[in-house]
């Protein structure tokens, strides 16, 4: 999980920044099984992310992609704070 909080002003041009980059993953990676772009109501300068790998390796690939490279220098202008929250999935909700 990943939450950006941006620069005033910045949030049009981060969106599709992000946008972008979120299908790419789910488009070019094998590893990448979700990739949810959200923002708050309200918090327009908050940008939430949820992911989804296969396992550590699979990020790790992912975080070499020319896509995330492209986004990760194109944003970083724009992000004023990024908090990074690493976990392991317990329980996806797709039971039926």
């Amino acid at each position: 999980m990943v939450e950006f909080r941006l620069k005033p002003g910045t949030s049009e041009r981060f969106h599709r920044l992000i946008v972008e980059n979120a299908r790419a993953s789910v488009r070019d990676e094998p590893g990448c099984r979700q990739f949810d772009v959200v923002t708050p109501r309200g918090a327009a300068d908050r940008i939430l992310l949820y992911e989804v790998y296969d396992d550590p390796a699979a990020f790790d690939a992912h975080k070499r992609t020319a896509h995330f490279a492209g986004f990760d220098s194109e944003s970083a202008p724009l992000v004023a704070e990024k908090i990074v929250t690493l976990g392991n999935l317990d329980y996806a909700g797709t039971d039926g």
